[in-house]
């Protein structure tokens, strides 16, 4: 993997090299590829059986069927079934712990089955990966109860990486997320007519077999209205019908619409937040609206009190010419039963305000400290959002590198459609912060947010973080501000430390990530705290980011050559000795973040710029010809590496720009010969990014970093870090010549 210039990818002629002489070009090329590529998308709104199986922190769905069935036999199975979406085909990472004879099929082949010593250690993880193909795949599970147990724990292999939900395929649920299952049967073996199931349970569905839950409502419970069926009979209590007229004509033309149905107890309708209706009394009545309605789209808002034992309203479009409708406020894959939302219960007295209805973004306060949200007119169903794009509306720290990319090129490019979209990217996510650590409390995983909503290491909320500060600068973000405040508590209270204050790993997603120090994490911080610091006005917060380069120093410096090891290991008392490109690239970026906004008075200032400095030198020799660093600093026969190459160019130019490093022509001529490698090498006519080393964990052979972690194509750990280079070279080159016209001065 030593050559991966365009060519890898293209012929020449459809290739071309830049001579670099304008950065603005290329991250413009750069920013326009990505945004064309990644376009913005809502979370996919999808109905949930709360009695279903449950997916824990660990993001893997739990099956206990023992307790599920207590009267299942020994011997007798039960089969889960499922199909997860893959975008395109490859390897997907999967996990199980077993408790009791189990087996996987995806797509009809076995993809694991357990062993006799797996099935008795129930609390240990197994890891395994299988081939997916495009599109939907098929999932199915066979568990076995023996004396000890039956059922397991299944999921994602990577869960910050690649959490995954299921979908169920069938059964009058088609669309929710979730599993479908049978009722224990009898197993005879792999003879069994049953196990047909594993290998195409569309088709294979033995007599009397069926899958559950059951979908539909009994006739009794059809026999009473919608809030009866949801909420019981209630003496007081309050709750929401939500849905949305839609008039298919001119919005300044005005004309009549009729809604018609039934209510009982205290019922006010409202369409358009303006009151059309209102009733009292328990006895059921037929009502009639005309309304008058410009065209367009309408929220239409039934708030109904239990009196008397009863509340009901149900309102139904009445159009002879077909050009008005009710609809639900959003689609809701999986739950189709009528046009209507609903929320409740609430106590009488403690409802939310008007205002604060007819939104998808916030939990709102149920009885005592409960919290309530909308839900399907369904057994026990309602709905949650769920992220289901690769990049869009997702939290995670390569992502939060790339939105901070496109703000800074944003900025210097003059393009407000770029910071809109990084902006909106990032306020769909805050925005629904709230929301999603609810989702978190009531259903285990989060169908959004997975990382802010359980955040459990820096990983998870600084470099996004700091992008989400970055982008307030230029205007309020709904749930920012609280998410923010949220992140530095985590930072400051609850991230592990070492005694002398160093961040540092006692945990890990994997075990042998466990009790060590990454060099990484003065990214996963120090930008975040630098700019919390400015937020809040709290010199403390900058401190500590200070502080944690002088520890990091200790640990990891390689004093000989001037650079830093990837990773300190504590269970070994040792550094690694490997000087991981990225990893140092992070560590002179994330010190240039914190001496463009640290005060000149400050007291760790001369210290970090003389560190700043001697890594510089210590960079420097490294550089190839071609102007890139390489994957493994001080092995050149190891890739040469886009994203440690554009943050060595964006703090070295920029503290020459700054004046923390003297404008020699030797660190003048390193910058510059970056970007042309840049520019040249890692860069298409397209705007593709080449040369950015994977997602990586970490080991004291070098030969794992040279040989088992490739680089990627447009992989996020490297796109907005080259933008940034991009944005810091066009400064530098204006500095620089101010500064031949006009002598020594700074931007």
């Amino acid at each position: 993997m030593n050559e991966w210039t365009a060519e890898t990818y293209s012929s020449p002629a459809e290739s071309f090299v830049r001579d670099g002489n304008d950065p603005r070009e290329t991250m413009q090329l750069v920013a326009e590829r990505y945004i064309a590529d990644q376009p913005e998308a809502p979370f996919v709104y999808r109905g949930y059986w709360k009695g279903g199986f449950r997916r824990g922190s660990d993001f893997r769905y739990t099956f206990d069927l023992a307790s599920r069935f207590p009267q299942m036999r020994e011997g007798q199975a039960v089969y889960v079934w499922a199909q997860l979406w893959s975008g395109e085909a490859g390897m997907r990472p999967f996990s199980i712990s077993c408790f009791g004879p189990a087996v996987l099929y995806i797509n009809g082949e076995e993809a694991f089955k357990s062993n006799i010593e797996q099935e008795v250690f129930p609390d240990r993880r197994y890891w395994f990966r299988h081939g997916l193909r495009q599109g939907w795949n098929q999932l199915v599970l066979r568990f076995i109860k023996t004396g000890i147990g039956c059922g397991g724990l299944f999921g994602t292999g990577s869960i910050k990486g690649m959490p995954f939900h299921v979908i169920i395929p069938a059964g009058g649920r088609e669309g929710q997320e979730g599993w479908l299952f049978t009722e224990p049967v009898d197993y005879n073996g792999t003879d069994s007519p049953t196990d047909a199931l594993l290998l195409n349970p569309a088709v294979a569905q033995p007599s009397p077999l069926k899958w559950l839950p059951e979908a539909a409502w009994t006739e009794e419970e059809l026999a009473v209205g919608s809030f009866v069926r949801l909420f019981g009979r209630q003496e007081g209590r309050s709750a929401y019908g939500w849905s949305r007229l839609v008039a298919d004509w001119d919005a300044a033309e005005e004309r009549q619409v009729r809604l018609q149905g039934y209510v009982a107890g205290q019922v006010r309708v409202f369409v358009g937040g303006l009151p059309v209706y209102q009733s009292a009394g328990p006895e059921r009545r037929m009502v009639m609206l005309e309304l008058p309605v410009r065209g367009g789209t309408h929220d239409v808002l039934i708030h109904a009190v239990c009196a008397g034992g009863n509340w009901e309203a149900e309102l139904a479009a009445l159009q002879a010419s077909g050009d008005y409708q009710l609809v639900k406020p959003v689609e809701v894959r999986g739950a189709d039963a009528g046009p209507w939302l609903f929320l409740g219960p609430c106590a009488a007295g403690a409802e939310p305000e008007l205002e604060a209805l007819c939104r998808l973004d916030i939990p709102y306060e149920g009885e005592g400290s409960a919290l309530v949200y909308w839900q399907a007119d369904q057994p026990d169903t309602v709905i949650r959002p769920y992220v289901e794009t690769t990049h869009y509306g997702r939290w995670n720290y390569p992502l939060g590198v790339t939105l901070y990319g496109l703000l800074a090129a944003a900025e210097e490019l003059g393009r407000t459609d770029f910071s809109a979209y990084a902006r909106r990217h990032i306020g769909a996510c805050t925005q629904m912060d709230r929301y999603a650590c609810r989702d978190r409390e009531l259903y285990g995983a989060p169908g959004i947010n997975h990382q802010l909503a359980a955040i459990d290491s820096l990983d998870d909320c600084g470099s996004f973080g700091a992008a989400m500060l970055a982008a307030m600068e230029n205007g309020e973000l709904p749930g920012a501000r609280a998410a923010a405040d949220r992140i530095a508590g985590y930072i400051s209270r609850r991230q592990d430390r070492l005694p002398d204050g160093a961040l540092y790993r006692v945990r890990g997603s994997t075990d042998f990530m466990q009790h060590t120090m990454w060099c990484d994490d003065l990214y996963m911080s120090v930008p975040f705290l630098t700019r919390y610091a400015g937020l809040t006005g709290d010199p403390s917060y900058l401190d500590d980011a200070a502080k944690q380069f002088r520890l990091y120093r200790r640990y990891l410096f390689l004093p000989e050559q001037k650079i830093m090891s990837h990773v300190y290991d504590f269970k070994f008392g040792r550094a690694t000795g490997v000087p991981w490109g990225r990893g140092n690239g992070w560590v002179l970026f994330s010190l240039a973040e914190l001496l463009a906004a640290m005060p000149v008075e400050h007291q760790d200032r001369g210290w970090l710029e003389g560190f700043f400095r001697e890594l510089c030198e210590g960079y420097l020799p490294l550089q190839d010809e071609e102007g890139m660093w390489h994957q493994v600093l001080d092995d050149p026969a190891s890739y040469a590496e886009t994203s440690c190459t554009s943050m060595f160019v964006y703090a070295i130019a920029k503290g020459m720009r700054l004046g923390w490093l003297a404008a020699e022509d030797r660190y003048r001529m390193a910058v510059q010969r970056g970007w042309q490698g840049i520019a040249g090498k890692a860069v298409d006519d397209e705007g593709n990014v080449y040369g950015v080393c994977r997602g990586s964990g970490y080991s004291f052979s070098p030969l794992y970093y040279k040989e088992d972690l490739p680089w990627l194509l447009n992989d996020t750990h490297g796109i907005g870090i080259l933008m940034l280079a991009g944005v810091e070279m066009a400064r530098f080159n204006r500095w620089h010549s101010l500064r031949e016209r006009e002598g020594a001065t700074h931007e």
